[in-house]
């Protein structure tokens, strides 16, 4: 696993460890199953605090991308398909509750074209 943290980017160190998993497990660089260094472990190896690592590997648990298996360690999840998967439940909570507010369809995909629009701005 190669990661570079760099101080003049823009990202967070956690944003930027976070991407570059999130990023090596999808191109199959860190396979489904691949044991991941410890947060203490890690972030001595990177010259992080052990709480950067933490948040990172906390986004990407929550991405679906790693599994902590309690004292096993923490893997590379078994399922590629983890940010899609994780996309498409936000899609359809936001499907739901935007019909539970009474929001025609078309002003849904307003709504959701307009907040895409502005994540995406660089």
């Amino acid at each position: 696993m190669k990661l570079t943290i760099t101080a003049d980017s823009p990202d967070a160190p956690y944003e930027q460890l976070r991407g570059q998993v999130a990023a090596q497990a999808r191109a199959g660089i860190l396979p489904a199953g691949h044991r991941l260094p410890t947060v203490r472990g890690l972030a001595d190896e990177l010259g992080l605090a052990p709480n950067t690592v933490a948040k990172a590997y906390r986004a990407l648990e929550a991405d679906g991308v790693i599994e902590t298996r309690g004292r096993n360690g923490t893997f590379v999840a078994a399922t590629g398909d983890g940010p899609a998967r994780e996309a498409a439940h936000a899609a359809d909570e936001f499907a739901r509750r935007a019909r539970r507010l009474g929001i025609d369809r078309a002003d849904a995909l307003a709504a959701a074209d307009e907040a895409l629009r502005a994540a995406y701005r660089d």
